[in-house]
């Protein structure tokens, strides 16, 4: 009897962790996922390079995540390479000076 409420409990447990992924998202989200500011995101939509948003109720519209994350995937891949000194850390490639209390 144990074994068969270990079984039903691993069950119960494995549907919690489902984790659901938003369908529609807001501006903020929007933001959020593409590291876009808000003001960036409603300039690329005026120049008709970002998906629509939906309408959603009468006074808000959403954006479908697919349809966010496959305007991202259909960017062109960057072709120049990042500064030779970008992995030095510290501002502008400079190492940090910090100060020890002593």
């Amino acid at each position: 009897m144990k074994k068969e409420k270990d079984r039903y409990q691993r069950i119960r447990d494995a549907h919690v962790k489902t984790i659901l992924r938003p369908i529609l998202i807001n501006i903020g989200t929007v933001s959020e996922v593409t590291g876009l500011s808000e003001s960036t995101i409603q300039a690329l939509i005026r120049k008709k390079n970002f998906p629509l948003p939906r309408r959603a109720s009468d006074r808000g519209s959403r954006w479908l995540l697919r349809e966010i994350e496959e305007w991202a995937e259909s960017l062109p891949v960057a072709d120049f390479l990042p500064p030779p000194n970008a992995s030095a850390g510290g501002r502008n490639g400079k190492p940090s000076a910090r100060k020890t209390a002593g």
